[in-house]
């Protein structure tokens, strides 16, 4: 197990590391590739209710999908993760940048005191942050589990699609029995169909 773990590190330091060396504009550049190709994907366009997130250092960007999710008249859903790690709930955010408070992972969450609660069997879709991705669906996220906790909770017609940079795309991602896979994934160039 300690050799799995040491490998995750060390993907996630290359993934750093290469990200890093693109510049702002490349990564926004590469970010509105991806956003493009999930407002041309028919089960996105099809979904009336959105699980987005709020991305950490080393994941793609969401802010442009959930300004334009607006325009598309869906119920966008960010999850508030409690701090015993174990939990999550699933509110309706209407502003990510009014709706939210700093959650456990340091992370903007919703704050319940302005968002309405929303069950997790009622997701059409759900987009799933990553670090690092294989084709197979094999998922790195920052090593903290949340997401791993989470996907099993989503309802089986919910799909899970993680965004990522092609440069987040490699070979082989290591998975122990808690990891958990994407169904899809979206790039700047293609979407991969795991299922």
């Amino acid at each position: 197990m300690d050799e799995i773990f040491i490998k995750k590190q060390e993907i996630r330091q290359g993934v750093a590391n290469t990200l890093e060396a693109l510049s702002g504009e490349q990564r926004a550049e590469k970010t509105r590739g991806i956003e493009n190709r999930v407002f041309e994907f028919a089960n996105f366009l099809e979904a009336k209710i959105v699980l987005l997130y709020i991305a950490t250092k080393y994941e793609v960007r969401t802010e442009g999908i959930f300004r334009r999710c607006r325009d598309y008249n869906k119920i966008v859903v960010l999850p508030a993760f409690e701090s015993s790690r174990r939990k999550v709930k699933l509110y309706k955010v209407d502003n990510p940048f009014e709706d939210t408070i700093l959650g456990p992972r340091q992370v903007p969450e919703p704050n319940p005191e302005k968002c309405k609660a929303v069950p997790m069997d009622c997701l059409d879709i759900a987009l799933i942050p990553a670090v690092a991705l294989d084709e197979k669906g094999g998922r790195i996220g920052t090593g903290e589990g949340y997401y791993d906790r989470l996907i099993p909770k989503l309802p089986a017609t919910t799909r899970k699609v993680a965004l990522a940079f092609e440069e987040q795309i490699l070979p082989q991602i290591p998975m122990e029995s808690h990891d958990k896979h994407v169904d899809i994934i979206i790039t700047q160039k293609r979407i991969i169909y795991k299922i």
